[in-house]
């Protein structure tokens, strides 16, 4: 909207509520703002519902009963108000009182014939192995021989920008919840990033999926119920988003509460259910008992109880919790174990101009769920055979204790998703019986079609490995060697990283030297593969930020953690963003390219960014730079968004 600056316009007549409007103001319970004589005659017409968020009021403003009450029936009393006048304008305040269930969010979409039809296609998970080498000698026997089990989910109809937004896609629509710091630090130009950011997620949800947004500052409340994004429920989000200001304090366990409320306490439910949550602080409201006496703060008081994964296997349906640290202050520790808690993925925002591009990346992967409870059982074949370990990351596994089968949970995946995972076996020596090859093991995939709701089993070829009198030229995999370095680099990282928490940043430079020196001899990296010289890449990074005490708290904690959090969950996630120089369609499929290897972190981890994931990046930087271009603020964007940063209001300081 053009002309003067308006912080926090009346969401009826969408006039100003500024310093020396004369006007009355009425703060509702769930804390939105109108003009007193605004909300005053919509509620005379019966409107008893916020304009914004939809929540029911039980403190109204006081209205003149109509001429035509007969006078024996008594003026309805006016509910309790602390008219307040100051110099500037007067301020009409109620106590601000949640609803007691958030039971009021918008109903579903009924699943349609079309939805269940595309859902229900021949696309299932693909599942294979492969042998570390091609051969073991008849007389010889192996008690560490490496099997990779690699799993691909399935694409969906149009894998780029309409699969993951605006178009049809044959998807699963998505319960949204967005947890946004609203604290005195986000003041400025960060808070204007942050409503551009929420503005563009906003506008690339479909009309199936729905929004619901919580702000926290020294508490918490839920700005919108979740609501369809309609064209109407699109508007109603911007506006509530926009009304966003900055206040005192951080209560991240207070705001993540309120999420499992909404979604908890909700009448109705999409296939898929998710939260992000992004903080530029530490929380310090929520009392977090010491644990072990050794002065670790137990992050486990911020994750309320239904978020949290109960480790119950397939059936544990635990909402993820998308973790973004946003600048060199947050607390990377807490917002690491908020998400691997509840198996959601921790990004690192180092630079606040891509925050819209981490939102964007994060929702893409969201918007194409494909698989759901997804589940690896691995049966040994031959009787001599047994599983030794297993190498899941941060998927849990289970080996039986004889070692003749094991379990992975899997859990969700996004559209074309992939998972590698490591076996170790003992392989027997070859009896006289066993003919030519040795049976090793046979997988199996339990899962849940996202869109259809069906369960889906799908079994792998039984892996054999040839058993010849000599095995000298076996051939070895170049995809079991690759997975294999991945591993061992992941773990590498892990141990510097705990030698940098107890002040050892020698120790931690030479462990992830060591390692990247490790990597670049691999024969991976000397064939050029693309994952590989990323990480090679990543390893030089992080050894600069752990080297020195400051380096580390800067920004080496942060960025270790949400490499290992990518690494160890095979997940894009958002950290340092910095796309490669092309990312193009071409033939219907997303293209990366990189000029050089002159980049940063965020290349080691695009290698999982998904076709949709990617598109949505696509889709986001051609959107800040045709904003950028023309010189103008995108629509409904906060006047200060482009640079001029807004005020925070007197009574908020």
């Amino acid at each position: 909207m053009e002309g003067t600056k308006q912080m926090n316009p009346c969401a009826i007549c969408l006039g100003g509520m500024g310093a020396g409007g004369g006007q009355a103001i009425f703060t509702a319970e769930c804390s939105h703002t109108f003009h007193f004589h605004c909300i005053s005659a919509s509620v005379e017409h019966g409107n008893l519902l916020c304009p914004l968020c939809n929540a029911q009021w039980r403190e109204l403003p006081f209205v003149r009963p109509p001429a035509s009450m007969p006078p024996t029936q008594p003026p309805p009393p006016p509910p309790s108000v602390d008219v307040v006048q100051p110099a500037h304008p007067r301020r009409v305040r109620t106590h601000s009182v949640d609803p007691v269930v958030f039971d009021d969010d918008e109903q579903v979409t009924p699943p349609d014939g079309r939805r269940q039809a595309g859902a229900a296609s021949d696309e299932a998970v693909v599942v294979k192995t492969h042998i570390h080498y091609s051969a073991i000698a008849r007389d010889s026997s192996d008690d560490n021989f490496a099997v990779l089990v690699h799993l691909k989910a399935p694409g969906i109809t149009g894998s780029g920008t309409e699969a993951a937004g605006d178009a049809p896609a044959q998807r699963a629509p998505v319960d949204l919840v967005t947890v946004l710091d609203v604290s005195s630090s986000m003041h400025g130009s960060k808070l204007a990033l942050l409503k551009q950011a929420m503005r563009f997620v906003i506008d690339i949800l479909g009309p199936d999926d729905r929004l619901s947004v919580v702000s926290f500052s020294s508490r918490a409340r839920r700005v919108t119920r979740l609501t369809r994004m309609s064209d109407a429920g699109k508007a109603l989000c911007v506006r509530a988003v926009e009304s966003l200001t900055a206040r005192t304090g951080t209560n991240i366990a207070e705001g993540l509460r309120t999420a499992a409320r909404v979604l908890d306490e909700r009448r109705y439910r999409n296939g898929v259910s998710s939260v992000v949550l992004l903080s530029d602080g530490q929380d310090n409201y929520t009392p977090m008992r010491q644990a072990f006496g050794r002065g670790l703060p137990n992050y486990a008081a911020l994750v309320p109880p239904s978020f949290a994964r109960t480790g119950t296997g397939a059936g544990d349906r635990a909402t993820p919790v998308h973790t973004f640290g946003f600048g060199n202050d947050h607390d990377a520790a807490a917002m690491h174990a908020v998400s691997e808690a509840t198996g959601g993925t921790f990004s690192f925002i180092e630079n606040e101009a891509v925050i819209q591009d981490a939102f964007a990346q994060c929702v893409g992967g969201l918007l194409s769920v494909v698989v759901q409870e997804a589940r690896l059982a691995i049966q040994c074949l031959h009787p001599g055979v047994r599983i030794g370990s297993v190498k899941s990351g941060l998927y849990e596994s289970r080996v039986d204790e004889d070692g003749r089968a094991a379990s992975i949970v899997v859990g969700e995946l996004y559209a074309d998703e992939e998972r590698r995972f490591l076996l170790f076996l003992v392989v027997p020596r070859a009896e006289a019986t066993d003919g030519d090859v040795t049976a090793l093991i046979r997988v199996n995939c339990l899962y849940r079609d996202a869109a259809a709701g069906a369960d889906v089993n799908v079994t792998g070829e039984d892996t054999v490995v040839a058993r010849p009198e000599h095995a000298v030229d076996a051939e070895r995999s170049v995809e079991v060697e690759r997975e294999r370095v991945r591993v061992e680099a992941t773990e590498d990282m892990a141990a510097a990283r705990a030698a940098a928490e107890r002040g050892g940043h020698q120790e931690a430079v030479e462990i992830l030297e060591n390692r990247r020196g490790a990597v670049a001899q691999s024969d991976a990296a000397r064939g050029g593969d693309p994952m590989i010289v990323a990480l090679e890449i990543e390893l030089r990074d992080m050894r600069r930020r752990v080297s020195t005490r400051q380096n580390y708290a800067r920004s080496g904690r942060a960025s270790m953690l949400a490499g290992m959090s990518a690494h160890m969950q095979q997940r894009g996630s958002s950290s340092q963003l910095q796309l490669p120089s092309v990312i193009a369609f071409h033939d219907g499929a997303v293209t990366t390219t990189a000029a050089t290897h002159q980049v940063s972190q965020q290349a080691a981890t695009l290698p999982y960014a998904t076709p949709a994931m990617l598109a949505m990046l696509l889709r986001s930087r051609r959107a800040r730079e045709a904003s950028a271009a023309s010189g103008q603020r995108q629509p409904g964007a906060p006047e200060g968004a482009q640079g001029s940063e807004p005020t925070v209001p007197k009574e908020l300081n």
